[in-house]
């Protein structure tokens, strides 16, 4: 309930930030329009007087800081490298597409950016879009002359297809307004057709005119957003998210949003449940900073700037970046460990994105063995959903030996109970007196009060690395169990999808059989397992029937895999008590024959007669 309210009002104020962002974005992309539209009609000389009147009355600056460059296009300036550029102003709209087999590209020459990454899925055919747009386009690796705040260069470039995947855009801009000092930016995107990792060069070159980049404190800003793909319905932090981490001094870090990092990284990231964003810059002066500003269609962003600090007293400088977008498994990020990749990487420690932190990290080895275990049994039988079932199989007879025994603990200890409450009774008054003559009661018995819960305590670390396996093993994306009703394990089922509805205060928005299985086989559970002193325990009857209730309503929208992982365990947890009970019963019963057959056996005690009192 307190979630959705703080959803609410979230929504209420992205919906006033929003409506601003928007009215603003419609107004500057109008003016862009209109000056393109002017510059392809009037001659030259026109063109460029117009450019130069535009940047006199646009406000470039503030009392308490440097100006803040908007651009212009204009006369070429020879680079140092005495390479030419065509005096054509007129520049047209152009996107290019870099087609591999992992992923297709497409880039535009509207500031030379990236609108689509699109990853193939090689066993369901079907494409991912690692650039997640809103309402409006993507825009991701876009230059701004300056920090984070500064809007990004809109202009369109020139484009020099250097090779299928080499592209390389340009395009000059006036230093200062009103000067005819101009710099080229230059944009150079690298791909590799095996790599999900590509290089991306940034190039300001002054010429002989232009010494030296500072915009507001900052040479550029470059950029990856608004937002990782694929889409989502809602990032909880546990079923879906976006975490945002650094890895530095040999350790990956999370870090905060707005937090400016200027201390030395190796890489900074953005990743989600199955796909990941890595940001590697070769120059070390650059900084970074994650925001989350809204964006229409989209909440919330994650974005990844790379700030370039200010340079002075440089005609040109050159800056490099490799990027990774692709799956997040260690399959893909280990080759950057061991130099087995095109750019020759060695020691980047991408895989740390796929390593598990806290709890999930002291148990990843566990979580791999259950995964190297699961991908047998899928080699077996090509069913997700099989393989999940015969791996809880696998982990139940395993366990066997330890369930039996916790359960020969539980019914010893009813036997004892009542000895217990007299000894508590007794030394009520005295805690030190009572745990000594506990003590010695256990001692005699040969009973250890912990063997009941050791089964349980030593089967919890499996449910913990089988509960994140589930939720996050990339493979279960796109995998199929029973067609037509669970097509998906890594998201939830339905039966019935509310269009355009949601249940008031749950937001439930489809009608799902898993929860309602779940409980059905979590209360039959209870119900056998019941030991028999705890039917008339209000407390207990209480726990039964109101726990499973509550997981009702946790797990009402999580994966398929984790419910099917979980209703097959409790429905083999109780096959597997009914045998245990079964067996007792046996046991006991044998007992209490060979006990009776031991009375039978007993000869009875002879009966000596008195002696005779001698007579006097």
């Amino acid at each position: 309930m307190e979630k959705k309210t703080i959803l609410a009002v979230v929504l209420s104020s992205i919906v006033l930030i929003v409506s601003f962002m928007i009215q603003n974005y419609y107004v500057m992309r109008n003016q862009q329009r209109a000056l393109i539209e002017r510059e392809m009609q009037e001659s030259s000389h026109v063109q460029a007087a117009e450019t130069e009147r535009v940047l006199e009355n646009t406000p470039l600056s503030t009392p308490e800081t440097e100006p803040s460059f908007q651009t212009a296009l204009s006369a070429p300036v020879q680079p140092s490298s005495g390479a030419g550029m065509q005096t054509d102003d007129t520049v047209l709209p152009e996107t290019i597409t870099v087609e591999t087999d992992l992923y297709t590209a497409v880039l535009t020459n509207a500031g030379g950016d990236m609108v689509s990454f699109n990853w193939k899925d090689p066993r369901h055919g079907t494409d991912v879009d690692l650039i997640l747009s809103g309402d409006n386009p993507a825009r991701a690796f876009a230059i701004a002359f300056g920090d984070h705040n500064a809007v990004p260069v809109s202009d369109y470039f020139h484009v020099n297809r250097i090779s299928e995947y080499e592209i390389e855009f340009y395009r000059d801009f006036l230093a200062q307004p009103g000067s005819n000092e101009r710099f080229r930016l230059i944009k150079r995107y690298d791909f590799v057709p095996t790599e999900y990792l590509f290089r991306l060069t940034v190039t300001l070159d002054g010429g002989f005119s232009v010494q030296g980049f500072n915009f507001a404190g900052n040479a550029y800003t470059l950029s990856f957003g608004p937002q990782i793909g694929p889409r989502f319905v809602k990032l909880d932090n546990i079923y879906d998210y976006r975490h945002l981490s650094i890895f530095t001094n040999g350790k990956r870090k999370d870090v905060k949003v707005n937090e400016i990092i200027d201390r030395p990284v190796s890489w900074a990231s953005i990743s989600g449940k199955y796909f990941a964003f890595i940001a590697r810059p070769l120059a070390p002066e650059s900084k970074f900073v994650f925001t989350n500003k809204e964006e229409p269609g989209i909440t919330p962003t994650s974005r990844l700037n790379l700030i370039r600090p200010a340079v002075n007293n440089m005609f040109k400088i050159v800056d490099t970046y490799q990027f990774y977008l692709g799956p997040k498994t260690l399959e893909a990020l280990s080759k950057y460990n061991n130099g087995d990749n095109s750019f020759n990487i060695r020691e980047a420690n991408f895989s740390e994105i796929a390593s598990s932190k806290g709890i999930w990290g002291i148990l990843s080895p566990l979580e791999r063995l259950l995964k190297w275990l699961l991908m047998i049994f899928y080699t077996l039988v090509p069913n997700y959903g099989i393989a999940i079932i015969l791996l809880v199989l696998l982990i139940k007879i395993l366990f066997f030996p330890l369930t039996k025994k916790g359960s020969e603990a539980t019914l010893r200890m009813q036997a004892l109970t009542p000895k217990i409450k007299e000894i508590q009774e007794k030394y009520k008054s005295d805690p030190q007196k009572l745990r000594m003559e506990m003590g010695k009661f256990y001692q005699q018995e040969g009973y250890n009060p912990m063997s009941g819960c050791l089964p349980m305590l030593l089967q919890l670390p499996i449910f913990i690395a089988m509960y994140n396996l589930f939720n996050n093993h990339f493979d279960l994306r796109g995998a199929g169990f029973i067609p037509g009703w669970i097509p998906d394990l890594s998201i939830p089922e339905f039966i019935v999808e509310f269009k355009n509805f949601k249940v008031p205060i749950v937001g439930w928005t489809a009608l799902r059989a898993l929860p309602f299985i779940y409980v059905g086989s979590q209360l039959v559970y209870s119900k056998v397992t019941q030991m028999p002193g705890q039917q008339s325990n209000a407390q207990m009857k209480m726990m039964m029937y109101i726990l499973p209730i509550v997981f009702f309503f946790i797990l009402y929208d999580v994966p398929s895999g984790l419910l099917i992982y979980w209703i097959f365990s409790n429905l083999l947890t109780l096959v597997q008590q009914l045998i245990i009970n079964r067996y007792i019963l046996i046991k006991k019963a044998a007992e209490a024959e060979a006990n009776a057959n031991s009375a039978q056996n007993t000869p009875p005690p002879k009966i000596v007669p008195p002696k005779k009192k001698k007579k006097k």
